[in-house]
């Protein structure tokens, strides 16, 4: 198995996996022994097989990693912002060898969008926003009912003023303090960063609206415009920052691009301008607009070598998109820059752990779905005193049909996961039961209360503890980031996936057809050239399927052309609430 992924990377697109704070809190807080409880992980818990203990899960460190690639995405929205603040946790970030790692930093628009920011993110010169702090300087105070309640379940009601002025005040406050954070954040640590984008699709998750105050379209792009001026007139240089692109459909796409533009100009901002793209929106699933917005950006002068090197993806997890991405590079760097880099990102490898799942294998048949497949991992008490390895056990016990090890789990116990046993307790005193069982003891005896009944105590028939699943984790972003570069080297080899073979186009593969639309001499035959292929276009499915009401997209009901397996992970975000709480309660 390949250790050096970044060897391996070659000149394929770049997949980024999208670090998750729970994997990173164990690389970081590793490193800081309490002086009283010692390490963060015991000696006696860290598998045989970790060379290196705990840094053996660090790959972004390219001496002690049980496996290593430079590029990795963090996101803002997960972060400790406070940049004067000691965070163990965030160790691997913040201390990462910078000459010899690449990290690209994500603002956490995501957390805006989903109303977990909270404030007024409306521009506060707005029109809007002024007509309401004038409102509430009008009103002065409002009283309002509010119910509480009590341990016992009571509920009360009592009637309180509120100053409306300073209520109003603290929501642009709230917005303020979290846009100058994340831009302090970035510069501090990210090489390049996605500037503080308002998602265009804010207006349709009613938690969003109500807590960012953004209900329509243009309020995102105008509060989207003043993050942009603001994070160029106080960024520092340090961090290279990313132009994102929203819109759900090709209008609001094309107007988005329109109006957001010049903050890439270096014509118009020669000191502060941005320096790549970020797709975001149906910019990031769609082919055909992703040709026609580097076609644009190339004759708008905005794909200058040296200057706008970076266009990333976000949320792709399909196979088949990391190649056609890699076309996408290949194309642009021959024909537009060369210093041109495609970059994507997902959270799966981190999501699945978190659902239970780990990767067993990578399957990419000729003309066939290409995938990583995931399943539920082997979890279960009796394996706690199995010295069996991971792969032994999980394939002789007829639980996994197939599993390729990582180096992460080459040489790992089936123990090293299945850590708990039958009558364990863990941190929080939680027992160890079979599922469907009683509470037992150490020696496996019914455990009974005064009068002579089985106890009803907190229990649960998990085997594993936090750390089980970080260890998980780490196999799954080696399995994802070869599973990348093992797609681009079949592909490279001839074996094309089902995905990209158009029942229109024998005679000509996609590869050729990107390279053909930036061939042309002009910006207005390169687009034609992509109209030419539109009937192509629309059989590559997007990497998250129909997304709002696209005027131009791929075929919604791919799954009648295409045999599907096990679903891939969606490509959202990954809820750090559920794992911190793992952390706090497991290990």
């Amino acid at each position: 198995m390949n250790k050096d992924l970044t060897i391996a990377q070659q000149d394929y697109a770049h997949f980024l996996p999208a670090l998750s704070g729970f994997y990173a809190t164990y690389v970081g807080k590793q490193r800081y022994p309490d002086p009283v409880d010692g390490p963060y992980v015991p000696d006696t818990r860290m598998p045989n097989n970790f060379a290196n203990g705990m840094e053996s899960l660090n790959y972004l460190n390219a001496k002690e990693g049980a496996f290593t690639y430079k590029w990795t995405l963090y996101s803002a929205g997960h972060a400790e912002l406070d940049t004067t603040k000691h965070s163990p946790k965030e160790d691997m970030v913040r201390n990462r060898d910078r000459e010899n790692t690449w990290l690209l930093g994500d603002s956490g628009g995501f957390q805006i969008g989903k109303g977990v920011w909270e404030g007024e993110w409306k521009d506060p010169n707005s029109k809007f926003v002024k007509d309401k702090m004038a409102d509430c300087v009008a009103r002065g105070t409002e009283i309002r009912t509010v119910e509480t309640s009590n341990k016992d379940g009571k509920v009360t009601t009592k009637s309180i003023t509120v100053d409306l002025v300073k209520e109003y005040q603290s929501r642009l406050d709230m917005a303020q303090k979290k846009r100058d954070a994340v831009l302090r954040w970035m510069d501090a640590y990210a090489d390049y960063g996605m500037i503080l984008d308002i998602p265009a699709w804010v207006s349709r998750s009613p938690a969003g609206a109500l807590a960012t105050g953004i209900s329509e379209y243009q309020d995102a792009v105008e509060a989207t415009k003043y993050n942009n001026e603001y994070w160029m007139k106080h960024r520092t240089g340090a961090c290279k920052f990313l132009n994102v692109l929203q819109g759900e459909n090709f209008d609001d796409a094309e107007d988005w691009y329109e109006q957001m533009k010049d903050y890439c100009d270096p014509v118009k901002y020669p000191d502060n301008h941005f320096n790549g793209w970020s797709m975001g929106g149906q910019n990031m699933c769609d082919v055909e607009l992703v040709l026609k917005r580097i076609v644009t950006c190339h004759y708008d002068g905005l794909l200058q070598s040296g200057i706008h090197d970076v266009m990333h993806f976000l949320g792709t997890s399909k196979l088949e998109w990391a190649t056609l991405l890699t076309d996408v590079q290949r194309a642009v760097r021959k024909h537009y820059n060369p210093t041109f880099m495609v970059t994507f990102d997902c959270a799966s490898p981190f999501l699945a752990t978190a659902n239970g799942q780990v990767y067993t294998s990578v399957e990419t048949p000729e003309k066939g779905k290409w995938t990583y497949r995931m399943v539920p991992s082997v979890d279960e008490l009796k394996y706690a005193t199995d010295t069996r390895t991971f792969k032994d056990a999980t394939t002789q016990d007829g639980i996994f049909k197939t599993f390729e090890d990582s180096p992460v789990t080459d040489g790992l116990l089936v123990n090293d996961i299945c850590t708990y046993a039958v009558g364990d307790v863990n941190k929080i005193g939680t027992i160890k039961v079979l599922k469907g069982g009683v509470d037992l003891d150490k020696e496996g005896n019914p455990l009974l209360d005064a009068d002579g009944n089985t106890t009803v105590r907190g229990r649960d028939s998990t085997s594993w503890d936090s750390f089980s699943y970080a260890i998980q984790m780490g196999h799954n972003v080696w399995t994802h980031i070869n599973a990348v570069q093992e797609a681009n080297r079949q592909y490279d080899d001839g074996n094309t996936p089902k995905m990209l073979l158009g029942s229109k186009f024998d005679q000509q593969s996609i590869r050729d057809m990107i390279n053909e639309v930036f061939a042309q001499p002009t910006k207005e035959l390169s687009l034609s050239k992509i109209i030419d292929y539109r009937a192509y276009w629309m059989q590559v499915p997007g990497t998250r399927g129909a997304i709002g009401k696209k005027t131009i997209s791929a075929k919604p009901k791919f799954n009648e052309l295409f045999d599907e397996v096990d679903p891939e992970v969606d490509d959202t975000e990954l809820d750090e609430t559920k794992l911190e709480e793992l952390q706090d309660e497991q290990l």
